[in-house]
């Protein structure tokens, strides 16, 4: 999706204009800027509503990472920096739909999830209609950058566990984020955090040391502890600028 301006203004529920017409880009600008203090979600999205770019910005700083690592565990990696911006796009001129502006994790992070299912319900149909053109035109264009392997193939692994582990996995290994911060921005319970890295990296040594003795290494007691820390270390270079 282009990255250029928002079309429309949209109206809170107060009746004033909020200005949509910004870009991504103009968000990562105003958090460069300083801010006069941190404000909680709450501050953020009313004054995001009334128009403010520098709070939208700072709700972008927040959940920029979260966003793109609840995509990175649903969607091919090369489509999700531009989805991460739709994301946003998307959430500015519903910002009056949000009912408990102290939630505006969950909040995104459910329209991060459903612009995941949206992407693969809209390839179907692209792909229903490539189908029917002739060999020579159904053909897209190869990609000009070959993903580092190992790190693809790492997150083959995290992205073939349950759902509810892959997401907290990558936000923890690639993203960079903590524990708490996870639970914070998702709204999970600390507890569930906590309960999903420790089974989803039980899960992803057991299948690295699986794939380990497929290809006929010999893996030692820490093989799997080994292989998933070199494993995290590729994941969050591939996702360095």
């Amino acid at each position: 999706m282009p990255t250029g301006m928002i079309p429309g203004v949209g109206r809170s529920q107060a009746g004033s204009t909020v200005d949509s017409r910004l870009t991504i880009r103009d968000c990562r600008a105003v958090t460069d800027a300083p801010a006069p203090r941190p404000a909680d979600d709450s501050s953020l999205v009313l004054a995001a509503r009334q128009g403010d770019r520098a709070a939208f910005g700072g709700l972008y700083a927040r959940y920029a990472r979260m966003v793109h690592g609840i995509l990175l565990a649903r969607v091919p990696a090369s489509d999700v920096d531009d989805l991460v911006q739709d994301v946003f796009l998307r959430a500015l001129p519903r910002l009056r739909d949000l009912r408990d502006v102290a939630r505006f994790g969950p909040w995104i992070a459910a329209i991060t999830r459903n612009r995941a299912n949206d992407y693969y319900r809209q390839t179907r149909a692209v792909a229903a209609v490539t189908e029917s053109l002739p060999e020579d035109e159904a053909e897209l264009p190869a990609s000009n950058t070959a993903p580092d392997a190992e790190a693809a193939a790492i997150l083959t692994f995290v992205r073939s566990l349950p759902e509810t582990y892959r997401e907290t996995l990558i936000l923890r290994l690639v993203e960079g984020m903590t524990g708490p911060e996870i639970a914070v921005r998702t709204g999970l319970t600390p507890g569930s955090v906590r309960v999903n890295l420790h089974r989803g990296m039980q899960q992803l040594r057991e299948k690295l040391n699986q794939a380990a003795l497929a290809s006929g290494l010999v893996a030692d007691s820490s093989s799997g502890r080994n292989a998933a820390a070199q494993g995290k270390n590729s994941l969050r270079r591939r996702n360095e600028p």
